[in-house]
């Protein structure tokens, strides 16, 4: 796991651009703290920080040469099937300088060029520079794990595994206004846009290839799904079996390294499988999980420890306090280089802060919940989808639920919520419905955020075809399997990976998800989606198959999830930060980005004793105007 940047200089004025290689490079430096090189010539520059897993030895460095010195790689990620290719490569006759995964992929490129990227088994994001013909290949990995952004222009092609590296280079930061508008309705802005009009991330699943001028943008994967290609042939039990078999091979191939390697253990049933897989293989497995003492509701710490002990594996937990999180609030703020409010990254920073102390990779269980239909969301789509007299009567009484009022912190307030969300979309089409659920204020309400100013620069028109490509997938009534394939190529990309992305990288930790083996996935999307949700499970054939491996107590729990106690931070240690500060009047009305007239409700209900979601939204607006202030003033 590394960081990488780079840039290709068109003409003279991009050329200028090299200089900022080596600060580029260096701004990636807790990505891979282990070792740094910069290449550039006369038009380009490469750039490596390197976290050193497989192969630590100086044979594995980058950027990294073939003999001919034709072709140079820079290469974040790992290529877990590394060691079957380099057997298919020697029997060709290539030979290898190092033991290392990303000497065997720049071979396989140099032979096979972009359909190499078919045959890895992996996770990456990746340049390889071909000096003779001065072109760059740049790929992302299938689902997104790994990220990569770019600007391109007349003058210059520039990249990096984050926005940080990217400012280096003196980009221009003008605000994009339709990523801004889905930013305040997410929480997080989706790709391939981003923050900025002139910055975009490549796309999981696709390359590019750049020559002076000109960029080639493509496709290698798309998850092969459709209604018709459904195996309706399948039993549920023969689809247990290749379901249970897909993933132990997955977890095995991920424990390919040469560093201390762990699992994350929450006690759900997601990590519980990912952890008893990998402890089949390794006997010595270190655990780790996060506790919460001051919010008991949320603490699964009991289920880890008995999932711990179950499988015999050496558990260590980080118990917490709300003062050992809200600590860490201002440094994780200070890290982001792009508006990211998922609040949940604050625990997935300390957790691994805290692995990272006892080990350099982590398995997790991410990815589950969007390929199975883990969350509450999916059940009430699922019953909206197969309504009966309840849900009939929630949808009548909408207007009461609408009045009652809504906390997350409480509760029977937090079911009032809950109803009023799940009547207020009962009744819209699939995609309009799958969008709200999405996020945490509808479009008008995001759109009453935005000054005078802003709503001039905004392009309602660019933001409708960004939206409705994102929704393209929902079609007819919006199935299960179809909102679950929209959940991966939206929710799961942009939202979580690039929660642990960044809070694990933030540490120097590589994180590792067994549920996105491609081979698994794929499998996955062409069941029924009834063996996936039914009216009493969710993850059904996860929890069926490994229902005899796992403590009994784990079968169909009710997920928790985890609440940073936002609401209770914004009414006391933050508030100053929030009246006075960030949110103010004076500073509102002196960025003219927000209408301060919309946002002063917004604090008034902050602290009213009906807040409903309105944290969320407190706390994107803190996230972005903390970003603002910082990168923009």
């Amino acid at each position: 796991m590394c960081g990488i940047t780079g840039a290709f200089a068109f003409n003279l004025v991009g050329k200028f651009n090299l200089i900022n290689v080596t600060a580029a490079t260096q701004a990636l430096a807790q990505r891979g703290p282990d070792f740094q090189d910069i290449y550039t010539d006369g038009f380009v520059g490469l750039g490596h920080r390197r976290l050193s897993i497989i192969d630590t030895s100086d044979a594995g460095n980058q950027p990294m040469w073939d003999e001919t010195k034709r072709y140079c790689i820079i290469f974040n990620g790992e290529i877990f099937n590394f060691k079957e290719l380099r057997i298919t490569l020697l029997s060709r006759g290539i030979s290898f300088r190092s033991e290392s995964d990303t000497e065997v992929l720049l071979k396989l490129f140099i032979i096979h060029k972009e359909k190499c990227l078919n045959k890895l088994n992996g996770f990456f994001s990746f340049c390889i520079y071909d000096k003779e013909e001065q072109t760059f290949f740049l790929a992302r990995d299938r689902y997104g794990v790994k990220p990569l952004l770019y600007l391109f222009d007349e003058d210059k092609f520039l990249f990096a595994s984050e926005m940080k590296a990217l400012m280096c280079y003196g980009i221009e930061k003008t605000l994009d206004y339709s990523s801004l508008h889905t930013y305040l309705q997410l929480n997080y802005t989706p790709a391939p846009h981003t923050i900025f009009s002139k910055v975009k991330k490549l796309m999981p699943g696709h390359y590019i290839k750049v020559s002076s001028q000109k960029l080639d943008l493509q496709s290698y994967y798309e998850i092969p799904f459709s209604e018709e290609s459904i195996d309706r042939r399948i039993t549920y039990d023969q689809a247990k079996d290749q379901f249970k078999n897909l993933l132990q091979a997955a977890v095995h191939r991920r424990l390919v390294s040469d560093v201390p390697l762990g699992s994350f253990l929450s006690g759900g049933i997601d990590s519980s499988i990912v952890a008893g897989l990998a402890s089949q293989y390794k006997p010595d497995l270190h655990t780790f999980s996060i506790g919460f003492k001051d919010e008991p509701f949320f603490d699964e710490t009991h289920y880890a420890r008995l999932v711990a002990k179950h499988f015999n594996t050496s558990h260590t937990v980080f118990s917490l306090t709300n003062n050992d999180l809200y600590s860490h609030v201002h440094g994780i703020m200070d890290y982001l280089d792009e508006p990211f409010a998922d609040s949940s990254a604050i625990a997935v920073y300390i957790l691994s802060k805290e692995t990272r102390k006892h080990a350099t990779v982590a398995l997790s269980g991410d990815g589950a919940d969007e390929l199975l239909a883990g969350y509450n969301k999916h059940e009430a789509m699922y019953k909206m989808l197969h309504p009966g007299f309840i849900e009939n009567l929630v949808g009548n009484l909408r207007p009461l639920w609408n009045i009652l009022p809504h906390s997350r912190n409480n509760p029977l307030l937090n079911k009032f919520r809950q109803l009023s969300r799940f009547a207020n979309v009962q009744k819209l089409d699939p995609k309009e419905r799958y969008w709200q659920l999405a996020g945490f204020a509808n479009e008008t309400e995001a759109r009453k955020l935005f000054s005078t100013a802003s709503i001039e620069q905004f392009e309602l028109q660019q933001y409708i075809e960004r939206k409705n490509d994102i929704l393209k997938t929902l079609t007819g009534k919006g199935s299960i399997n179809e909102i679950l394939l929209t959940d991966t190529q939206l929710v799961l990309s942009n939202d979580m990976l690039t929660k642990v992305d960044l809070m694990s990288m933030a540490n120097s930790l590589e994180v590792r998800t067994p549920f996105l083996d491609y081979e698994l996935v794929n499998f996955i999307f062409s069941l029924p989606s009834d063996f996936k949700i039914n009216a009493s499970m969710r993850k059904r054939i996860a929890q069926d198959a490994f229902q005899e491996m796992l403590p009994a107590k784990l079968y169909n729990r009710p997920k928790k999830g985890f609440e940073v106690p936002l609401l209770k931070w914004f009414r006391s240690e933050m508030k100053s930060l929030i009246t006075d500060e960030l949110l103010s009047k004076r500073f509102i009305e002196e960025q003219n980005i927000f209408n301060y007239d919309a946002i002063s409700p917004l604090k008034k209900q902050l602290f009213s004793s009906n807040p409903g979601d309105v944290h969320a939204r407190i706390w994107g607006l803190v996230v972005f105007q903390w970003w603002w202030k910082k990168n923009c003033k």
